[in-house]
């Protein structure tokens, strides 16, 4: 199992040609009854689509093992389960010879000599289907508590969405296959994966996710601080390779006078009149919303020739990946920012 949390504790386990992935939830509280119209529509966010994601078809059915009494959370270890039916390893055998560039077939191999290299093993983005149905319950039990995670694609390969977008309009993106907020810009990013695609080539993004409904003072510091317990989780999600919080790195472009967020008071609430640092100080939260963006590179399966190394021969070689792969993660990959963003958020609250 592979785990995070202090509080909330969550475990991860399986792969993707073993017989199931699944989710331990540990220290969810007794007496949520559990939304499944809402739960199965997570999951189905995380689904491929047509010809921007893999063709391989899961059903995606979380099965609670434990946990629930009659739909209502007990109190215990909430274990979940989603079967592997769709799998088909036999085009990974040569990968044990040739190892993919930019997978982890290479470090995977030398580190586990009895690796499962069948659709990446338990390096497999499968695994996330186990996230959002864990982060599912987690999202519905802050919703509850006047706490909403919403996320987007905020840019595809060379398409980027360079509006701000409210918390509506983001809730929007889960009409379009992309996770664009708007029509034309998902059809922008759907051409521009189709064209990778095509191509026998794959493209990443950014993902960004803002966060509403926390007080001034959620959170804690150093490394319990509510953007570094972020930082973990997002890092933990297959193919993420940055994030940034508010501005990020432009941040390090401007003067103090212009990225400090100014308070004022608003209705007899304290508010900050900008957001450059993305609602977070000192580890805590400032009274903005929390806004951060989380890079995904492009998927390294790609039809292309590339140059690799021959483990048996040890000479050097090349590869060509075959099979069903994504030709772009971000599409999918959103579902998992906010599954992972509402466990660390929730995990943070029951420590409050």
């Amino acid at each position: 199992m592979y785990r995070i949390g202090g509080r909330l504790i969550f475990d991860l386990y399986g792969k993707s040609h073993g017989p199931c992935v699944g989710a331990v939830l540990e220290g969810f509280p007794a007496g949520m009854e559990v939304d499944f119209d809402l739960l199965n529509e997570e999951m189905s966010l995380r689904k491929p689509t047509g010809r921007i994601g893999t063709p391989r078809r899961e059903s995606d059915t979380p099965e609670f093992k434990e946990g629930l009494t009659d739909g209502v959370t007990d109190g215990g270890n909430i274990r979940i389960e989603i079967a592997n039916k769709d799998t088909d390893g036999s085009k990974y055998m040569k990968f044990y010879d040739t190892p993919r560039p930019g997978h982890a077939d290479l470090p995977a191999l030398l580190k586990f000599p009895n690796h499962d290299l069948r659709g990446s093993g338990q390096f497999s983005g499968r695994l996330t289907a186990a996230m959002v149905a864990a982060g599912a319950l987690a999202k519905q039990y802050l919703s509850a508590r006047g706490i909403e995670i919403q996320a987007y694609s905020k840019s595809i390969g060379d398409v980027r969405d360079v509006n701000v977008r409210d918390p509506e309009e983001i809730r929007g993106s889960r009409m379009f296959p992309t996770r664009a907020c708007d029509a034309e810009t998902d059809k922008r990013m759907r051409l521009c994966i189709e064209k990778a695609g095509a191509e026998g080539d794959s493209v990443g993004g950014v993902a960004e996710c803002v966060i509403t409904g926390l007080p001034i003072s959620f959170g804690g510091i150093w490394f319990e601080a509510l953007d570094a317990e972020l930082a973990h989780s997002m890092f933990g999600i297959p193919a993420c390779k940055g994030i940034e919080f508010g501005d990020g790195f432009a941040l390090a472009g401007m003067n103090g006078s212009v990225s400090n967020d100014p308070y004022r008071y608003e209705n007899g609430s304290i508010v900050t009149t900008t957001n450059h640092l993305g609602g977070i100080v000192g580890g805590m939260c400032d009274g903005s919303p929390v806004v951060f963006r989380v890079v995904f590179k492009a998927t390294p399966s790609i039809g292309k020739c590339q140059d690799t190394v021959n483990l048996k021969t040890g000479k050097n070689d090349t590869v060509e990946v075959t099979g069903r792969h994504d030709p772009c993660i971000v599409p999918r990959a959103v579902a998992v920012v906010e599954a992972m963003a509402a466990i660390t958020v929730m995990d943070q609250l029951l420590r409050e």
